[in-house]
């Protein structure tokens, strides 16, 4: 990177750009450093915008993504990794999935009112319930708004079957509730795990925990009886796919018990975020990085094909499915199904009276 690229590089932002949203009409573009175009100065620090939601429990119809049904009480996420596919969604709120995703958090404050409506709702069969099937609901607004607690507490109180997946430590002050979801076989946790390259951490997710701490997630979670499994994804070819063996066997040591991976694919405006924070962050491996992302989806950097778009095909593809295979059975990962339990769902007495 060079002196003024690194002036004007955002640190603690993973994306570096605003790429246009499509669903907009107008482009407001920057000219010059002073007068009116102040404004963009100040607009650095992360703002929460409030939105009274309609529904917070949506219907998951992709057949390869491992949940049918999601709960996000966030929109957009501070933890800012430049390869998230949430950053899309954002754009059908009225913002770019570039900086303002990162920078302009959505809290859905009526999430834990809605929740138990949807509970309530007639014929409701107590599927599981994905938190973060979209955005991180442990990400740092957490802290301050603590909507995922609250949506923990109702679903422990109906008895709902929930699946999470975070990267933040943040989930361990939740530990003494899902400690007694677990005992009744209500939830299953899984951490992201990308690497163990903590430089390359600070650039591609600048506002996660380290890996040591989600290391420490997985163990004290394990500890307390919580089935916990792991997501290393997505892999990165040629920047993080050789860090499969290593990655595998200490979350098998921490006491993970499942995991699962996926290939980086670039879809919408996250080809042209990705690309420029490659460029900045790794101008000698630019070429190499994009090429081998390319092979791993049909000479492109995004493949929308059911089945193929998350593991990719080709030689390389081919060569991360079978290391990660290889080393999940080395470490003892997936021997056994996690069912968590629907039959204990009930809605609450105090709650059959509006009926």
């Amino acid at each position: 990177m060079s002196d003024e690229e690194e002036k004007q590089y955002f640190k603690g932002r993973g994306a570096q750009l605003n790429p246009h949203n499509k669903f907009l009409k107008d482009v407001y573009v920057k000219e010059h450093d002073e007068g009116i175009d102040d404004w963009e100065e100040t607009d650095r620090k992360t703002s929460f915008l409030f939105e009274n939601s309609k529904t917070i429990v949506n219907k998951v119809d992709s057949p390869d993504v491992g949940m049918a049904y999601s709960l996000n009480p966030y929109q957009g996420c501070e933890h800012g990794c430049t390869y998230c596919y949430a950053r899309n969604s954002h754009q059908y709120w009225g913002y770019s999935a570039g900086l303002e995703f990162e920078r302009k958090i959505i809290v859905k404050k009526d999430a834990p009112a809605l929740f138990k409506k949807f509970l309530e709702k007639k014929g409701w069969d107590a599927s599981t319930i994905s938190l973060s099937g979209n955005t991180d609901c442990y990400q740092p607004a957490e802290r301050k708004f603590k909507l995922t607690r609250q949506l923990l507490e109702i679903a422990l109180e109906y008895k709902q079957p929930i699946g999470m997946i975070t990267k933040n430590s943040l989930i361990l002050r939740d530990q003494d509730l899902l400690q007694e979801m677990a005992r009744q076989n209500l939830c299953m946790v899984y951490v992201s795990i990308n690497s163990l390259n903590e430089d390359l951490r600070q650039v591609m997710e600048p506002r996660t925990t380290t890996a040591k701490q989600r290391f420490k997630i997985v163990e004290q979670l394990s500890k307390a009886g919580i089935p916990v499994g792991v997501m290393v994804a997505p892999l990165i070819p040629g920047l993080s796919d050789h860090e499969i063996p290593k990655i595998l066997k200490s979350v098998a040591d921490a006491g993970a018990i499942k995991a699962g991976y996926t290939i980086v694919r670039l879809n919408g405006a996250i080809a042209q975020i990705f690309e420029d924070w490659l460029h900045k962050n790794f101008p000698d491996r630019f070429e190499k990085v994009w090429h081998m992302i390319q092979s791993c989806h049909g000479g492109h950097v995004n493949d929308s094909r059911f089945g193929d778009r998350m593991r990719g095909d080709g030689n390389i593809a081919k060569m991360i499915k079978d290391s990660f295979k290889l080393h999940c059975r080395l470490n003892g990962l997936n021997t056994n199904e996690i069912i968590l339990d629907h039959s204990l769902f009930k809605v609450p007495s105090d709650q059959m009276s509006l009926f």
